[in-house]
């Protein structure tokens, strides 16, 4: 079973509704004891960087993730909860969880798509990931496949995190991490086939990990 961390964020019910198409178990909850009998962890959210913090430390939630990922469990954090995972936000000038080193971006004004005419802000829409090393939450998905993205901040963790990349007026990370702790910038439970990969593969890693314990 899945545990979707329930911060008071948006976005929480899309992703089990895609989890349930794909018959994996899953449940939205705060509870401490639920969480650690889950096999893994999923953390989404859509919203502002400053009351998602405020809502994870006045939960203790901040501190139930940290442990439970100290003691080896399977992690994917999603748009907002990609980029918490990093050391701060300008989003609300926001010192952040601290998981993973780094810190969050701005698209501003200046970027211009390739046709020189200014990007839109926020970015809204489908693009592609160039990986930059292997990742078997890409497993059995195909390069060219597109994913769904809404966001105006964008994660940028030291260099040795970074998965994959994405172009929007300029090269941005859109997946960072390491092996059992993944962050997406872009939403895998609105990206269609690919994204529904993406998460059956991430539960396929939850399960190995719990078996192997």
């Amino acid at each position: 079973m899945l545990a979707i961390l329930d911060y008071e964020a948006g976005n929480l019910t899309s992703v089990k509704r895609a989890l349930d198409h794909l018959s994996i178990p899953a449940t939205i909850t705060a509870e401490k004891g639920v969480i650690a009998r889950s096999q893994g962890l999923i953390f989404p959210g859509v919203g502002a960087a400053g009351s998602a913090m405020a809502n994870l430390r006045r939960s203790g939630l901040d501190m139930v993730m940290a442990a439970e990922i100290a003691a080896g469990k399977p992690m994917l954090g999603i748009c907002l909860g990609c980029q918490i995972l990093l050391d701060y936000s300008p989003e609300n000038d926001t010192p952040t969880l601290g998981l993973i080193p780094g810190q969050c971006g701005v698209f501003t004004p200046d970027l211009t798509e390739e046709d020189g005419l200014p990007i839109n802000i926020p970015h809204m829409g489908w693009n592609t990931v160039k990986l930059k090393k292997e990742c078997r939450l890409f497993a059995g998905i195909a390069p060219e496949s597109e994913f769904y993205f809404v966001h105006s901040f964008f994660p940028a963790p030291d260099p040795e995190f970074v998965i994959g990349t994405t172009r929007y007026g300029r090269e941005f990370c859109s997946v960072h991490g390491r092996d059992g702790l993944w962050a997406t910038q872009f939403h895998p439970e609105k990206s269609g086939r690919p994204g529904l990969q993406l998460l059956s593969n991430f539960f396929a890693y939850c399960r190995e990990v719990a078996h192997a314990q």
